[in-house]
């Protein structure tokens, strides 16, 4: 599971999610990729599933690149807690993604298998996401 090996502070505040992502929007690795249309937190968990399912669709063949990483912390009340009593504990690492983030790229494999692969993927994340082509590739 993606998290940082040490964070400044364990809490941090939920922030906003508004316009379109400014960086992280272009292709800068692989001929393929996969692009975010929503707002979103991605969780380790979800990200890892979509790692999975790529992976598997690629047959171990080629590269993949995961382009967000969850670094903000979550923290979450137990159950059957009053209101009060302070900020919840630290429950996992999210990453906030706005509109036209790349989240996967991938290289090495035929344009038919990278679109199956990112497919898939994307049934695995909870935001609509859209395939995109490096627009100088040729197969």
């Amino acid at each position: 599971m993606l998290q940082p090996k040490k964070t400044k502070f364990r809490r941090e505040q939920k922030g906003r999610m508004k316009g379109n992502s400014q960086r992280g929007n272009q292709l800068a690795f692989g001929s393929f990729g996969l692009k975010n249309l929503e707002n979103c937190w991605l969780t380790a968990q979800q990200i890892e599933a979509a790692r999975q399912a790529i992976s598997r669709r690629m047959n171990r063949e080629g590269q993949i690149w995961i382009r967000v990483f969850p670094a903000k912390p979550i923290t979450k009340k137990p159950l059957s807690t009053r209101m009060g009593k302070g900020k919840g504990d630290p429950q996992g690492f999210v990453c906030p993604i706005t509109p036209g983030r790349i989240l996967f790229e991938a290289e090495g494999v035929s344009l038919e298998i990278a679109r199956e692969a990112m497919r898939l993927a994307s049934h695995k994340l909870p935001v609509a996401t859209k395939f995109i082509v490096r627009r100088d590739y040729v197969e």
